[in-house]
C-alpha cells in the first residue's frame, strides 16, 4: 500500500528478515514498568482484544522513498493485527500487518529530546513520523518525574496534531478506546511516583493486579467479619433461648413447690 505525505512516497512493506533493528537500552528504569502497567489494567478489565497489540519500545516500520524507517514508541495500542503473532515478533508494519496504532506514547527522559522532533528529512523525527507517516490519531507525551501529560489529537482537516484540554478530572478522552487517560500518584512495584492510568466512561479506574488482589482481600475480610457477626448474633440468640429455658424451668419449679402443676 502506498500513500503520499509531504515529499515522501510512503509504502508499507515487510521488514527484511536480515534488517538489523536498533537495540538501544530504555532511557529510564521506570519506563518498562509504566508501559507494563498500562497493558495490564487493560487486560484485567477485559479491554484487550485477542488480536490487539500493545508494543513497548518496539519497532513500528514504514518505507519512505524506498528507505526503511523504524520508530519505537515507549508504548502503543494497536486494536487489531491481521497476521499471526509470530510474524510481528521483531517489528510491526501498519496497513500491511494490521491497524494503525490508535495511540502512541513517549515517556520523556533527561537524555532524549526527540519526542517533539518534526524533522521531515530522512530519517524523520518521531513527531513527524507519528503525525505525517503513521497518522496515529492520538499522541501522548508523559514526563514521569513531574507528572506532566500532554495529549495531542490528529486533526483530519489539517493533518496536524492539536493539543487537547483535559476534563475537570484532569483526564483525556481517547475515543477509539472508549477510555480516559490520566495521571495517578501512588505506588507500584515498590516505586512511588506518577503513573499513567485508564478510566472507563463512568469514571471507574481500571485496576492493576495488586489492586484487584487487595480489593478481593478486603471483600474476603468483610465477608469474614459479616460471618463472625452472624455467628455472634446466633450465639447471643442461643444464650437468650437458654436463659429463657432456665427461667421457664425455675418458674415451673416454683409452681410445683406451691402445689400447682404447670401447663405444658
Amino acid at each position: 500500500m502506498t500513500t503520499l505525505s509531504q515529499d515522501y512516497q510512503i509504502t508499507w512493506e515487510k521488514l527484511p528478515d536480515d534488517y538489523k533493528l536498533p537495540d538501544d537500552p530504555v532511557d529510564n528504569i521506570n519506563q518498562p514498568a509504566l508501559a507494563a502497567a498500562l497493558t495490564q489494567s487493560l487486560e484485567l478489565a477485559g479491554k484487550l482484544p485477542p488480536n490487539a497489540l500493545t508494543p513497548t519500545n518496539y519497532g513500528i516500520c514504514a518505507t519512505l522513498n524506498g528507505k526503511i524507517v523504524v520508530k519505537a514508541p515507549d508504548w502503543a495500542y494497536i486494536p487489531k493485527i491481521g497476521v499471526d503473532r509470530e510474524e510481528v515478533i521483531r517489528s510491526y508494519t501498519p496497513q500491511l500487518q494490521g491497524d494503525i496504532p490508535v495511540i502512541v506514547m513517549e515517556f520523556l527522559s533527561d537524555t532524549e529530546g526527540g519526542e517533539y522532533s518534526i524533522k521531515p528529512t530522512y530519517p524523520p523525527g518521531k513527531w513527524f513520523f507519528y503525525e505525517c507517516v503513521l497518522k496515529a490519531p492520538n499522541y501522548a507525551i508523559f514526563e514521569p518525574d513531574s507528572g506532566n501529560l500532554e495529549v495531542y489529537r490528529l486533526d483530519h482537516n489539517t493533518g496536524r496534531y492539536i493539543v487537547q484540554t483535559s476534563n475537570e478530572n484532569q483526564r483525556y478522552w481517547i475515543g477509539e478506546m472508549n477510555l480516559y487517560l490520566g495521571v495517578w500518584q501512588g505506588m507500584r512495584e515498590n516505586h512511588t511516583g506518577n503513573w499513567l492510568r485508564w478510566w472507563d466512561e463512568q469514571g471507574n479506574l481500571l485496576l492493576w493486579g495488586t489492586e484487584l488482589a487487595e480489593q478481593e482481600r478486603q471483600r474476603a475480610e468483610q465477608e469474614r467479619q459479616r460471618a463472625e457477626q452472624e455467628r455472634q448474633r446466633a450465639e447471643q440468640e442461643r444464650q437468650r433461648a437458654e436463659q429463657e429455658r432456665q427461667r421457664a424451668e425455675r418458674l415451673a419449679a416454683q409452681l410445683r413447690a406451691a402445689g400447682i402443676e404447670p401447663e405444658d
